[in-house]
Parts: C-alpha cells; structure tokens; sequence
C-alpha cells in the first residue's frame, strides 16, 4: 500500500506537481504516463523512498520492489544468481551451504564436525525460506527474462547495463513484494520475454506502478491511469482502464476546449460592453462588475492542455572523412571460458547504415563498445580511416557524467561552444533556464537521452554507433528522433529492438552476432529483430 497526502515536488525553481493526493493499494495496477521531463520517474523514486517530497507525505505499508531506469545497486562482487535470491534472503545462505559442503570434504575431523553442524542449520532455514522450490521459482523467472546459466554464474560486475537490468527485475518479481513501481520494465527485454513479462503483470495480486511506453503492456495491465501534464502542476488520475482513459482523455480536451471558448465569448462581450459604460461615470461601477464577472469566467475554467514541445533534433553535416573511416578484423570476445563471438569482419564505409541484429547476449553492444574504442578485443584489431569521428551513444548512458551539470556534460562533448551556443543547442533539446545547471544524475530516462543526443549533435561525428537510441522516449519523442536518423548523411551503426527505427534508418546491410554473418538488408529481418 501507498498513500499519498498534498505531495509537491520542486526541481530547483520549477514545482513538477503540487497538492496531489492518491492510494495504490492491493491489486491496483496504475499506469503512470506522460511525456519526458514530466516528472514520472522523480514520482516514483519518491513513492519508493529513495527521495523525499517538499511537501506533504507518503505512507508504504509493506514490502516495495522498486525498479528504476538505471540500477546500480548490489555488491559487483556478488553472483548474479545470489542477487535474485537474496530478495527472499536465500542467496548467502545457499553460498554458505557450498561452503560447508566443501567443509565436509575435509579430512580434518573438527573441520568436518562443525561444517556437519552448520549445514544444517543453513539447510533448516533455507527451506524455512521457501528451499529448492524457491530456487527453481528464481530459476524459471531469470530464464523467462532471458538470463541463462552462464551469466547467473557471473558477478554483477561482469555484466553488461542491460544484463544488471534484468536481473533488478528478476529480483524484484521474485522477492513477491506487495507493491512493485517498474520504470520501463521492458528495456533490454527480447519478444518474448515481453509477453511473459506482460502476463506476469496481469496475474500479480500486489499493487503496481508502472512507466511504459509500451503500449500493449499498459493496455493489457493496467486498471488505473495517472496522468502527468508537463505543462501542468496536477495529476489528473482515471480509475480505469488504458483504452477507456484514451476515450476519457479525449471526452475531456473536447469539453474543455468546447467550455473555455464559450466562456472566452462571454468575457469578451462583457469586457466591450465595459469598455463603453466605462466612459460614462454613472455605470463605472458596473463597468468593473463586469470585468471581474469576465476574469471570474476564466479563471474558473479547467486549463486547456497546452501543445507540449518535442526536442527539435537536426544532426548538422558531418566532418568530411575518407572511403570507409571504420574497420575491424577477426574481432573475437571471451568471458572467460565464455565465446560471446568470433572472427567478426566489418566496415563502415562513408554514410553506410548498418543494422546490428542478434539476440540478447550475442554481444551487439560489446561490438559497439570495441567500435567506439572502449572496449578492447581479445583478437583482431580496430581500424580507424582518414578523418574518423565517432559518436557514441550507449544503451545505459554511460557517456554521461552524472556528478557534471547538464551544461557542463554539452561543453566537455563540444569545448568549442561558448556557453550561450551550448544553451541554445540544449534549449532545442527542451532543456532551458535552470535545467542545464542540474546534475546529469537526476534525470529521468528520457531526458538523459536527449542530452546524450545533443551531445552527438554538437559533435559533427562522421560515424554514429547508438545502442536502443530510443529507449526511455515518449512516441513523439521517438518520431522526432527517427525524423533526423533517416535524413543524417553520415553513416550509422545501429543496435536496436526497435523495428520502426530501425525502418526508418532504411539501411543497407545486417551484421548477425554471434557468427558475423553479414547481408544485404531486407524486410525478413525485421521479424528477426521483433524475435530478437
């Protein structure tokens, strides 16, 4: 349960919402929408305890599994696997079971005695705790989300922002919390683990919060909807479900619009019939009674929603470089006795699009990574052609310095922009006034995504290497974003679930990880990408 009483929150001189009330409590499912920078994921990071309001309270009852965008919670030291199940408290005890079994090995007899002691005792309280049953509920969850063995088995500090993504998840839906608050629970997640995903939601008994910009997964879970206008400082909230609140929303603009014209009419001819009694002395009385009737008329009204701003994104003519400005040759990747690929021949010739496909875990973003020069291969080389300038946008937006300002991240991607072009260029972004002096750090999502983009624009990079560049944006976000990709002149290396961006780059060939088998595109791969 949740409960929340005159919540405000500021973000410096701006309040994002203010005196708003609600409840979630067991089998509410809500969807929290709106469109980036309204202040989704600073909500739910409150409702979750991980920040406090300026006003007002919130009350939790129970336990809170809380995802958010980008987790980095955990010891990097700990085993994946151990992460899961110690959301029920089994993890540590099942690695002290290991380590009294090894005990038991030994051939000193005190050694054995007291491993024999100990193991039961831990055997007694892991099976208190739900045993191997609980195991194998953790199990089958980390599998329908796409994690196998092999990386349960590894430290979380082995894994790449998606893997450490979906194993928070894993946790949180196994740790059988009484509310949990998802913030884009699909990123990373493959086709099918979307479905399960969404079928998990519909079946959980507990309450929910959930930002998605997955429609279908909001359509088929969600009972509730609250609303967050970035123009407004309210929540409007609809006890409903997705497709009634569409038909509530637009039942509602239209009456708004249909009221606020009627009562503009009847302003405005009273105001002209103040104006005349307002030269004549003896009505200067009624001439102000009826200015205030007319100011009254407006201010009671409802607000019209106002047209929200879409991040104007142009990517300026790239530097000039040579033929094919990016190789690599026989790349290969191992984690430890791990093969994530091998012998993988690529090049990016002079404004080429290239669609990097596979399924999760078949090392997309690793090959970007070595294309970007953060990663080094096991074997083969990268080689960078005449002119090379790369822009790199990562999935986990790791370009980002999230201890720097909004400001102060554009100028170190761009040291030649003098303060007042950086802002104009961040203003395009919809980031203005005091926004850029934020720390990169509390952004939402999609608004680290905008800065990452406006850092890329600034660039003049000849080569763009971007990880889900779409993730975290609201469709009009999304629109405007794919708009700039599909007129870019340089060239793109794309990694994406996403069909449609990956349409709308019409590109000319695939690379397929983990074999490197490359090809002219064609429509059948983007089924592949939907599977993917």
């Amino acid at each position: 349960m949740i409960s929340v009483r005159d919540l405000e929150i500021r973000i410096g001189a701006r309040t994002l919402m203010t005196g708003v009330n609600f409840r979630v409590d067991k089998g509410d499912k809500v969807g929290l929408v709106g469109r980036n920078g309204a202040g989704k994921t600073t909500l739910t990071k409150i409702l979750a305890g991980d920040g406090q309001p300026d006003q007002g309270t919130v009350e939790r009852g129970g336990e809170i599994g809380y995802l958010p965008q980008d987790p980095r919670t955990g010891d990097p030291e700990e085993l994946a696997r151990t992460r899961i199940l110690n959301a029920r408290g089994l993890g540590d005890l099942m690695a002290q079971m290991s380590q009294a079994t090894e005990d038991m090995g030994s051939i000193d007899e005190k050694i054995f005695d007291a491993a024999m002691v100990k193991y039961g005792k831990l055997e007694e309280r892991f099976q208190a705790g739900g045993g191997y049953a609980a195991e194998a509920e953790a199990a089958a969850i980390a599998s329908n989300l796409g994690l196998k063995d092999h990386i349960l088995d590894q430290p979380l500090k082995t894994l790449s922002g998606g893997q450490r993504r979906r194993i928070e998840l894993a946790r949180i839906l196994f740790s059988a919390a009484e509310t949990m608050i998802l913030d884009e629970p699909t990123n990373h997640l493959d086709a099918d683990s979307v479905v399960w995903l969404r079928d998990f939601l519909k079946s959980y008994q507990g309450g929910l919060i959930v930002i998605s910009h997955d429609v279908d997964l909001v359509e088929e879970t969600v009972n509730r909807v609250f609303y967050l206008d970035g123009n407004r400082t309210v929540i409007d909230i609809y006890n409903m479900g997705w497709n009634a609140y569409k038909k509530a929303r637009e039942t509602d603009e239209e009456r708004r619009k249909r009221d606020r014209a009627i009562a503009e009419k009847k302003a405005s001819t009273l105001q002209l019939q103040a104006a005349k009694f307002g030269a004549k002395a003896s009505k200067a009385v009624a001439a102000k009674q009826m200015v205030r009737r007319a100011e009254s008329l407006l201010n009671s009204l409802d607000d019209v929603r106002e047209v929200e701003r879409v991040a104007k994104i142009k990517f300026p003519d790239p530097a000039p470089c040579g033929r094919t400005p990016l190789m690599g040759e026989n790349l290969s990747k191992s984690y430890g006795s791990l093969e994530i690929f091998t012998a993988v021949d690529l090049a990016i010739d002079k404004g080429s699009k290239v669609v990097i496909i596979g399924l999760n875990g078949a090392g997309k973003t690793t090959l970007l990574r070595m294309l970007a020069g953060i990663d080094k291969p096991d074997t083969g080389r990268i080689i960078e052609g005449h002119g090379l300038k790369v822009g790199y946008f990562a999935q986990e937006h790791e370009t980002l310095d999230v201890s720097k300002s909004v400001l102060e991240n554009m100028q170190r991607s761009a040291p030649q922009l003098a303060d007042t072009d950086a802002r104009k260029v961040l203003g395009s972004f919809l980031f203005t006034g005091d926004d850029v002096n934020k720390p990169a750090g509390v952004l939402s999502g999609g608004e680290k995504t905008r800065l990452a983009l406006a850092s890329l624009v600034v660039s003049s990079a000849n080569v763009l290497l971007l990880d889900e560049p779409t993730n975290n944006l609201d469709p009009a976000s999304r629109e405007e974003i794919l708009r700039a990709l599909s007129t870019f002149t340089g060239a793109v290396v794309l990694v994406s679930h996403d069909v449609g961006a990956v349409l709308a780059l019409n590109p000319e060939r695939v690379l397929i990880l983990p074999d490197g088998d490359e090809d002219h595109w064609n429509d059948g791969y983007a089924e592949l990408i939907e599977l993917s």
